[in-house]
């Protein structure tokens, strides 16, 4: 089998950041096809009460997810570093780690989704005529969520090695698979609901099981070898030192819009449609400030392991100017094109009104996202997890939740609320500025 990896310590900076970046920016580009091929589909085909459901159930995935992925941070910067320093024992030992570590945490994952679904659903507001609905989707959701798990798991040991095109191949074959799924089981079952949730399911199991036998199959030193797989203490230590805090920053964060999400369920199941279908808009537009985050980290991780500091700054530079230019001309389209994108979604007039309202206000911050994802990105590459956690937790969480304390007590309306997250992603940004420019990274060698 051909080798895919790319050692990032050597060659062109720009080369490499585009190299692993765009092939990144088209598997998160079809990633995000699941939710929102099956917010689409029961948009247009089965109502708004149906569309709210789908859509106001993401931040109670992301606390589960959210966690789990955290965790695959941490081992994908243990696995870039050891990689970049050419220590082939330690991959070995930190890949199978990895691999074992998941399957725990997929079992874990399946019980505690099933158990607060319902606690979670009230404890947000949801309305009467959108709860049923929504519990049914998180119910087949968290049965399967192991695909999910694990294809994270297989792509960041891909990307950790710099190789991000077969990740790209298994999202594509999943994403159309769960489209012709949502069609057929909606379209042609009558399953509604269901039907989404279960497409959504067996994509996922699909792409899961992709990559691992891929990586089965990989001749490299960080390839699977059943036979081997065991936890490691030191790769546990080391993974779960830089994985935790964006494991429990993630899942709080993610449990913190829950708070967002009953403000928003105030307004009534249009207010959630719109929402939900800015909120999958918004998730294509920043794709590419999130690949290029991604890169970063690796490029980062990879020299700072080579020691190669000098380098390692110059790609977290790059990589700022790329996702400015990047986010900024997509922004602009987005806030643009607001209700010819809200139409392909939903044809009720309510629901594109909320939907184009939330644009409007919230794109034009679109750049303050740019600094605190690849900032917090470059910190954690050299092994500094904590203090970007500390520091979205203050702002996505802490602040953000006094802001709209706040605002509501003051009489605040809907801009209010939809502000909420642009005066978190400023605060943020402002203050892994100030992190990053006092890290190590930076102070080492006098920066040069």
């Amino acid at each position: 089998m051909a080798r895919m990896d790319s050692d990032m310590t050597t060659g062109n900076i720009w080369l490499h950041m585009i190299r692993f970046s765009v092939p990144t920016a088209l598997g998160l580009l079809f990633q995000q096809l699941y939710n929102t091929v099956d917010t689409l589909v029961v948009g247009q085909f089965v109502g708004k009460q149906a569309q709210a459901a789908v859509g106001s159930t993401g931040p109670i995935i992301n606390t589960i997810v959210g966690f789990c992925a955290g965790l695959a941070v941490g081992s994908s910067v243990v696995i870039s570093q050891r990689y970049g320093a050419h220590d082939d024992e330690g991959l070995s030992k930190a890949v199978h780690t990895t691999v074992a570590l998941t399957f725990i945490l997929s079992l874990i994952a399946t019980g505690i989704g099933q158990l607060i679904i319902m606690p979670m659903l009230r404890f947000m507001k949801t309305p009467d005529d959108v709860i049923g609905d929504s519990a049914r989707y998180l119910s087949i959701y968290f049965a399967g969520v192991t695909g999910i798990l694990f294809y994270n798991l297989g792509s960041g040991i891909l990307r950790a090695v710099g190789d991000s095109k077969r990740p790209l191949f298994f999202l594509i074959a999943s994403a159309l698979l769960n489209t012709g799924l949502d069609l057929l089981f909606v379209l042609g079952f009558g399953m509604q609901v269901e039907g989404v949730a279960l497409a959504t399911v067996l994509a996922q199991v699909v792409s899961a099981v992709l990559i691992l036998i891929t990586l089965t199959l990989e001749k490299g030193n960080y390839g699977i070898r059943w036979r081997r797989l065991r936890i490691d203490r030191d790769s546990l230590r080391q993974i779960l030192r830089l994985g935790l805090p964006s494991s429990v920053q993630s899942a709080i964060t993610s449990f913190s819009n829950v708070f967002v999400q009953s403000y928003i369920n105030q307004f009534g199941s249009a207010c959630m449609a719109g929402y939900g279908v800015y909120g999958k808009i918004d998730a294509f537009a920043l794709i590419p400030v999130q690949s290029i985050s991604m890169s970063s980290t690796t490029f980062v991780s990879q020299n700072w392991g080579g020691r190669k500091l000098s380098r390692a700054r110059e790609g977290v530079r790059n990589s700022i100017l790329m996702s400015l230019i990047a986010t900024a001309a997509l922004g602009f389209l987005v806030f643009a094109l607001a209700e010819p994108l809200m139409k392909i979604f939903s044809p009720e007039p309510d629901v594109i009104e909320y939907g184009v309202r939330f644009i409007r206000i919230i794109t034009p911050f679109y750049i303050a996202i740019c600094f605190n994802q690849i900032y917090a990105g470059a910190l954690r590459g050299i092994g500094d997890a904590t203090m970007p956690t500390v520091i979205m937790l203050i702002s996505f969480v802490g602040f953000r939740q006094v802001y709209l304390a706040v605002s509501k007590l003051l009489g605040a309306g809907f801009v209010a609320v939809a502000l909420a997250y642009p005066v978190g992603w400023i605060l943020c940004s402002t203050l892994l500025i100030i992190r990053y420019s006092r890290s190590a990274i930076v102070r080492a060698d006098g920066g040069r």
